[in-house]
């Protein structure tokens, strides 16, 4: 018999080289070491999110300049924003925006990327329809502003009420077919 080691700072982690993500043993010296990169940038990317987030919670601006981050923060915090705001539908559908705000009748959803893969407003668009979803708001009633930050540029982006209700619609429907499944596997 083993008294096998205890590890209990581990428990509920995974290693980058575990068993649970096994491709890694198909992979070249190369692809490991661009895999490991592109783990780290993720990890970056969190940290930066969360300071971020400390910054806009407490109100201290960075040093005005066109860098990404600087942007997103000052941006946040001369809009009053609230960052990292989880918008809920139901359990199948939810979120956390970067930074929300809504005054004036005005929704604005801004997103920090961090990465180098271009981003995508359809992210910003399933925020809205969340948002609108729980408060009841409808789109063709308020103006909509969206703002992805990335690489030191801002995309500015205006949703038609069209595109939202669209996918309002989505939400609504593909949540009661997983709900109906769920219901079937009980």
């Amino acid at each position: 018999m083993v008294n096998f080691n205890r590890h209990s700072n581990l428990e509920g982690q995974h290693a980058f080289l575990g068993a649970s993500k096994y491709h890694w043993i198909n992979y070249s010296e190369e692809k490991v070491a661009e895999s490991y990169a592109k783990y780290l940038a993720v990890q970056k990317g969190t940290i930066l999110h969360d300071f971020a987030a400390r910054c806009i919670k407490l109100g201290q601006k960075l040093p005005k300049s066109n860098k990404t981050l600087n942007m997103y923060v000052n941006d946040a915090i001369g809009f009053k924003m609230i960052p990292e705001q989880i918008l809920y539908f139901s359990e199948n559908c939810y979120g956390t925006a970067d930074a929300i705000a809504f005054r004036n009748n005005t929704l604005r959803i801004h997103d920090l990327k961090t990465g180098i893969t271009p981003a995508h407003m359809e992210q910003l668009e399933i925020y809205t329809a969340l948002f609108c979803l729980e408060y009841k708001c409808k789109p063709m009633d308020i103006q909509m502003e969206l703002r992805l930050y990335q690489n030191n540029e801002i995309q500015v982006y205006n949703p038609t009420a069209e595109d939202i209700l669209s996918i309002m619609d989505k939400i609504i429907a593909f949540d009661k077919i997983i709900d109906k499944i769920k219901m079937q596997e009980a």
